[in-house]
């Protein structure tokens, strides 16, 4: 462990309803790590001001939207995952200045794993933003090679469709509510909009045959996960990918390497989960 400080935060806007600081307090409790966590309500107009002023007190900082591209440009280094999905929900300070990380996309394919999966072929993606991004990534990784794509706005897809081409994955964009009209069973469908905002019906086929991943997790179960849960299908909760990315976010500020397991690794992990159940 680096002799760094011992403050960490969450930034965001709105954070209130953060479960990151449960989460990662349970981390280092288990640890024996005496730092602190908490929530800061942050824009990102307000972003830049606060890295700069930030002391030797402080080791790192966790970011959701829509500070993870708007850190991109106060950091001094970024992982490869960084500029590939164009989005750090981690920095980790030091003396070179903000280092910038993503646990997002191993965060979902330690999702997948969870409930077994360990390829796929064809997913349909909801959503075409920051985690949609991420996700575009986990499931090329996971095999992958097309990806159907709803937006709301599909001219706002074309980032998707531009990151697909450098991952060598097939994919589609179609306006929301339309869909698939060859009616193949996708392996998964990934819902990444924010809770309620999510109005697509599914075929009872689809909903029994494809895994649910639903990032959103307040409310919970979702509409759309109740839906598949009646079909009997597989569903992958959004506190799932925040604990499997937080625990790429612990280890980095723990020992600055996001896939190094840390020491008692299980009982850290069941801690986390205790924390929002």
């Amino acid at each position: 462990m680096s002799d760094a400080g011992s403050r960490l935060a969450v930034l965001g806007s709105p954070i209130s309803h953060s479960k990151s600081p449960a989460i990662q307090r349970a981390a280092y409790g288990v640890l024996g790590l005496d730092w602190t966590y908490e929530a800061i309500e942050m824009t990102g107009d307000d972003l830049g001001d606060f890295v700069a002023g930030l002391d030797d007190q402080w080791r790192g900082l966790s970011l959701t939207m829509p500070l993870k591209r708007d850190v991109l440009a106060l950091l001094a280094w970024r992982h490869p995952l960084v500029d590939l999905v164009g989005g750090a929900n981690t920095v980790l300070l030091s003396a070179e200045g903000p280092r910038g990380f993503n646990t997002d996309v191993q965060g979902a394919v330690e999702s997948f794993a969870s409930v077994g999966v360990s390829s796929l072929g064809y997913v349909h993606l909801l959503g075409a933003g920051a985690t949609a991004a991420s996700v575009l990534v986990a499931v090329a990784q996971l095999g992958a090679a097309r990806v159907l794509v709803s937006a709301r706005s599909p001219e706002r897809a074309l980032g998707i469709v531009e990151l697909g081409g450098r991952l060598g994955v097939d994919v589609v964009v179609r306006p929301w509510g339309i869909m698939d009209r060859s009616m193949i069973v996708p392996d998964a469908v990934v819902s990444t909009v924010p809770g309620g905002q999510n109005d697509l019906v599914f075929a009872e086929p689809i909903r029994a045959g494809s895994v649910l991943f639903d990032v959103a997790y307040d409310p919970w179960p979702s509409r759309l996960a109740s839906d598949w849960m009646s079909a009997g299908g597989t569903v992958i909760s959004g506190l799932d990918l925040l604990v499997n990315q937080a625990v790429g976010q612990v280890r980095l500020f723990v020992a600055g390497d996001q896939f190094a397991p840390l020491p008692n690794e299980l009982e850290v992990i069941a801690a986390m989960r205790a924390a929002v159940a």
